[in-house]
């Protein structure tokens, strides 16, 4: 299938009615039928305020980044993106064409399907 490869980073802290940004992200998505999402939690990063954050003991709470990544459509990544404004967040995001799929034991193998 063609699609996009659609990835929002927030911070552990970040938090939108009551919850943590990821996991609402997660859970909207679910709701929206997207087929799967994944939530990866930083060793190190850095953003627009070039300060270095690392996951050691003393470091904050909530100063690390959250990567949230979803395989989908163009429609399904275009309706998360309209939801996130909708709900008033500012987040950094990155999508990019994608070729994703299943692989099934029981049917051919899978054609590498070529980005546009």
């Amino acid at each position: 299938m063609q699609g996009s490869f659609l990835i929002f980073y927030v911070h552990e802290a970040d938090r939108h009615a009551g919850r943590p940004v990821w996991e609402w992200l997660l859970d909207e998505a679910n709701r929206m039928g997207v087929r799967g999402g994944t939530a990866f939690r930083a060793m190190a990063g850095f953003g627009h305020h070039h300060v270095l954050h690392e996951a050691r003991f003393l470091e904050l709470a909530g100063q690390l980044a959250i990567q949230v990544e979803f395989a989908v459509s163009d429609a399904q990544a275009q309706a998360l993106l309209d939801l996130v404004h909708a709900a008033q967040l500012r987040l950094s995001y990155a999508c990019v064409p994608a070729s994703y799929g299943i692989i099934d034991p029981d049917q051919d193998p899978p054609a590498l399907g070529r980005a546009r």
